[in-house]
């Protein structure tokens, strides 16, 4: 009798031991060894600098993290397919990670209307995204407790940019847009704020997503004579239309949000982008003022090929976050404890190296940093 009830017991215990293996076995994404991410970025066509600096931050820091044992014995492998900033492919693209790769999270997407067209997938699998490279409110209103945002918004990045207008004296404003999703809803912010701060919308230009055909909106800028054009397109466009508006003899100013592109924009400008002014959601990444950015150097210079940039840093930034999210999750790792997990980040308990992130249960908003530099002489940037 007392053989078999111990027999027995043993045999639940393996039953219980066996259930439970299969069960942390049972998240997509993640193994003994490993935890897969998945991404859809630009890596070809106009915009593919965009997607590929990113990627160098965020490699830079999962490979320090991998080379030091990984995250509870897991090491962090990143799944990135090309969407060549196109918001079709991005679909398709995400349909693929999630389920024919099966992975564990979404991470670090590029562009709103991309972002926005991967949104019905993601919906549907309960999968997290991590640090879309988007500011669009479409993104963080109405609350979405998948997505996780380490940047400011375009609507604070849209204020900072009108309030230094204001403090210049420059009143006529004319906007350069994308013809698109995000090109449209920021243009019509933009018309909206601009009364706030006292400034004068005299002009708005298109232009479409992937194209630099900026002969005519070039020309329609120049007739309204504005004393700054803000530019609400990447870095492509934004050289073409600030080359060809120099070439006619214009002299006011030109402003753009982060995700122009800096580095990208500053290149293709040479001496003709002396001036020209950029929103950035990131600290200066060249210069070691904070520990985070000594830490980001060191890592990067690690990295074939790379190169100290905003989204570069924008992207070590991001891994960095998300790995203090799958340490707080524990061993037993879910999408849910994840989500639960980066939810308790706070400045309180975590140590950003002197660049905060906050989420809480009803807020994914990491942060409002934002702040303004400009392209100097040689193509450095200043602040």
């Amino acid at each position: 009798m007392g053989w078999n009830w111990c027999h027995r017991l043993r045999g639940c215990l393996g039953l219980a031991m066996s259930l439970l293996a299969v069960g942390a076995a049972a998240e997509d994404g993640v193994s003994a060894t490993e935890v897969v991410l998945g991404q859809s970025a630009p890596f070809s066509g106009p915009a593919s600098d965009l997607g590929r600096d990113f990627l160098v931050g965020a490699q830079s820091y999962f490979a320090m993290v991998n080379a030091k044992g990984g995250v509870h014995g897991r090491r962090v492998r990143l799944l990135s397919l090309d969407d060549g900033y196109e918001p079709e492919r991005t679909a398709a693209n995400t349909q693929q990670l999630i389920w024919r790769d099966k992975v564990f999270a979404l991470f670090g997407y590029s562009g709103t209307a991309t972002t926005l067209a991967a949104l019905p997938a993601i919906r549907e699998a309960n999968v997290p995204l991590f640090a879309p490279v988007s500011g669009a409110l479409a993104l963080r209103e109405p609350f979405n407790r998948l997505i996780f945002h380490v940047r400011a918004s375009y609507a604070q990045e849209t204020d900072f940019l009108l309030r230094q207008l204001q403090g210049t004296g420059r009143r006529k404003v004319a906007v350069f847009y994308q013809n698109d999703e995000l090109g449209k809803s920021m243009l019509e912010q933009l018309r909206l704020r601009a009364l706030v701060y006292g400034l004068t919308l005299v002009g708005t230009a298109a232009v479409e997503r992937n194209s630099d055909a900026v002969e005519g909106a070039a020309q329609a800028l120049l007739k309204v004579k504005p004393d700054v054009v803000i530019q609400v397109v990447s870095y492509r466009p934004a050289a073409a239309l600030i080359a060809r508006m120099r070439q006619a003899g214009y002299l006011g100013g030109f402003s753009h949000y982060s995700f122009v592109g800096s580095l990208s924009l500053s290149a293709r400008l040479k001496e003709c982008g002396i001036g020209a002014e950029i929103a950035q959601v990131v600290p200066f990444p060249n210069k070691a003022r904070l520990p985070l950015v000594y830490e980001y150097r060191k890592a990067v210079a690690q990295h074939p090929g790379a190169v100290d940039n905003f989204l570069s840093l924008e992207g070590y930034i991001a891994a960095r976050t998300l790995v203090e999210g799958l340490r707080r999750a524990g061993r037993a790792l879910t999408r849910e404890g994840l989500i639960r997990a980066l939810e308790t980040i706070s400045p309180a308990n975590y140590d950003g190296g002197g660049f905060s992130q906050h989420f809480s249960r009803t807020d994914h908003s990491g942060s409002d940093f934002v702040d303004l530099t400009a392209i100097g002489s040689g193509g450095r940037f200043i602040n």
